[in-house]
């Protein structure tokens, strides 16, 4: 049996965006962790967020449902919020259940800040 582990980190982006890096497997005993950084993270209109996904091996409901939060906070706030390099398993679950229609999706971190400086 593997070790469950999750990492999530934030920094700022030499171009001011916030950008949330989540590392591992994102599931119901991993979830707490995102959660925290993400309660901990400012969303305001004039600092978009950026959920860098391209090193999550793993994702069950609850860690979309963590995703789904955040997009919550985020769309309250009025801060554009895009998830970024979704491995392509990840992607076909989440246009399955529709999220493809409520998340904006980006392939890297510059091509979302790129994306959103246009």
């Amino acid at each position: 049996m593997t070790d469950r582990t999750l990492t999530a980190t934030r920094h700022t982006h030499s171009r001011g965006v916030t950008v949330l890096a989540v590392v591992g497997e994102l599931d119901h005993h991993t979830a707490p962790e995102l959660t925290r950084v993400i309660q901990d993270t400012p969303f305001s209109s004039d600092v978009p967020v950026l959920i860098d996904l391209a090193e999550l091996d793993y994702c069950d409901s609850t860690g979309i449902t963590v995703l789904i939060g955040a997009y919550n906070r985020a769309h309250e706030a009025g801060a554009p919020l895009l998830l970024v390099g979704l491995n392509a398993d990840l992607m076909h679950v989440f246009r399955i259940i529709g999220l493809d229609q409520l998340f904006t999706f980006q392939p890297t971190v510059e091509d979302a800040v790129n994306a959103l400086n246009a």
